[in-house]
């Protein structure tokens, strides 16, 4: 009786507690993910309201700044999907104030698209971005 009582009140413990939140990697993972599959929707979902995207080279050239211009930008390129995905060298640096996550990425598709990336998070959203064409990069 005592054993099923201890058992229960730990399951109702746990089972209140708040799900652990998501790293800032594995938001990474879910935004380069949703880019390869052309779903914009997913890759807006953890933008903040005055979220930039910085592209650099290629045809998307530019800055992007906003809900309206980063839902653009991604409608743009989204037409080339679906995109085989593959990630290499991700890295997460913290601190309290924000969250960078680098990563070399390469989308495979009719082209192949090659980009150094680095995504800034503050409070669990996406505030800045860096998508860096680099022809050169190699795995």
């Amino acid at each position: 009786m005592l054993r099923s009582s201890l058992l229960a009140g730990f399951m109702t413990i746990a089972l209140s507690l708040p799900a652990l939140a998501e790293s800032p990697a594995d938001l990474a993972t879910q935004h380069i993910n949703a880019i390869a599959s052309g779903d914009v929707g997913k890759i807006t979902a953890t933008y903040s309201a005055d979220s930039s995207l910085n592209w650099v080279g290629g045809p998307l050239n530019g800055t992007y700044v906003g809900p309206t211009q980063l839902d653009g930008v991604w409608t743009k390129f989204a037409h080339q999907a679906p995109l085989k995905v593959s990630v290499y060298d991700m890295k997460e640096n913290a601190n309290p104030a924000g969250t960078t996550v680098t990563a070399d990425v390469i989308f495979q598709g009719k082209a192949t698209i090659k980009v150094h990336y680095v995504l800034l998070y503050r409070a669990g959203a996406l505030v800045d971005e860096i998508w860096q064409i680099d022809p050169k990069l190699s795995y």
